[in-house]
């Protein structure tokens, strides 16, 4: 039951984010598209993580300077909109999954330019393999 009740508070409290950064008067957040993909909220109500997607990846770190001096302004508002004993605090965190979904999306068409996640890594991990001697399997 409870975790029902937080999924419900956590899309009202995106839904009033979403309407509310129009009102913003900050360039750094009226600069571009400004998307709330998701709410993830405590369960004693106090903090909520909301995950914010720029549409210029160039001015995301502007947007979350942004969006952070904004904060008490948005979670003022926010307690109006939503009557609940305990506004929570908002800390605001850039999110990747569109840049990661059209990242799949792209190797999905074309399967001979898949990159590893992390060459550096790819890297070690071939070299230890051929090290121990044994062939790779097929």
């Amino acid at each position: 039951m409870a975790g029902n009740r937080i999924n419900r508070i956590n899309e009202e409290i995106q839904k009033e984010l979403s309407s509310l950064f129009r009102t913003l008067k900050d360039p750094r957040v009226q600069g571009g598209m400004v998307t709330v993909t998701r709410v993830d909220t405590t369960t004693d109500l106090r903090y909520a993580k909301v995950y914010v997607s720029a549409l210029d990846k160039s001015q995301e770190k502007d947007l979350i300077k942004g969006l952070k001096s904004a904060a008490g302004y948005l979670r003022r508002e926010l307690g109006q909109a939503i009557q609940l004993r305990y506004t929570p605090e908002l800390q605001f965190i850039a999110d990747d999954s569109i840049e990661y979904g059209a990242h799949i999306l792209e190797m999905l068409r074309d399967p001979n330019i898949v990159k590893p996640a992390n060459p550096a890594n790819a890297d070690d991990a071939d070299d230890a393999d051929n090290e121990s001697g044994e062939d790779e399997p097929c």
